[in-house]
């Protein structure tokens, strides 16, 4: 699954005139663009919504990018991460990279550079190179649309394998009813809700994946949406 036309975006940069430059210039591309100034309030906005990618700045007051980083992966959360630093030095780069992050960018930069980078972080596809994702004893292949869990097929229609796919594809991440209603029900604008209609197919999505016995995989995230993955504590 490709990157939608209009990713959205995450860019976590303290220094403000670099965040707005930023923030304006992927604007400019028709890009979905949130900011944050340090990690306490990149943590409430990745708690809101899943990002097609985040720009993270390593040196931030608190939290640091690295810090940010690990706790992002810990989770689950396989979003492309671009790193932002002043740091330069081999050892730093590979630190980074070791660290979670999936491209590395020393500043100053031209923000030509930066957006051809996340162009090609965007093109990858989440979680896999191959047709097969998986998430705990779940499978999903892409490729012939069948899922099994523990080893067991589950028969599950069309659109109940477009959503599985989707939220294997972003898991760990919170994902809301815009976000599916825009990328797996292809309505780009609002003219009704669909709200009740996602809500129907992802309660019969979970009868046929969190079955009695099995650990849940497919969580309700209240006033948010739905987030797939083992439960955190």
């Amino acid at each position: 699954m490709a990157a939608t036309t209009n990713p959205h975006v995450l860019v976590v940069e303290d220094e403000q005139k670099t965040r707005d430059s930023v923030a304006e210039g992927l604007r400019l591309e028709g890009w979905q663009v949130t900011t944050a100034h340090c990690g306490d309030s990149a943590f409430v906005e990745l708690g809101k919504a899943a990002f097609d990618l985040l720009i993270l700045d390593w040196m931030l007051p608190g939290w640091d990018g690295l810090d940010i980083l690990q706790q992002v992966r810990s989770k689950g959360n396989h979003v492309p991460v671009l790193l932002l630093t002043a740091r330069q030095s081999l050892d730093d780069r590979v630190a980074g990279l070791e660290g979670g992050a999936d491209d590395y960018l020393p500043k100053p930069f031209a923000f030509a550079e930066l957006l051809a980078r996340c162009r090609a972080l965007l093109r990858r596809p989440l979680l896999s190179t191959g047709p097969a994702l998986s998430c705990g004893d779940l499978q999903l292949d892409t490729r012939t649309r069948a899922a099994r869990r523990g080893g067991q097929e589950i028969p599950l229609t069309p659109r109940e394998v477009d959503i599985l796919e989707y939220l294997m594809r972003y898991q760990g991440q919170n994902v809301t009813r815009e976000m599916l209603e825009r990328d797996v029900w292809k309505q780009t604008r609002r003219f009704t809700s669909l709200d009740n209609v996602i809500d129907v197919q992802m309660m019969r999505l979970r009868r046929k994946i969190d079955v009695e016995g099995v650990e849940p995989l497919i969580h309700t995230v209240r006033g948010v949406g739905y987030r797939m993955g083992p439960e955190t504590t």
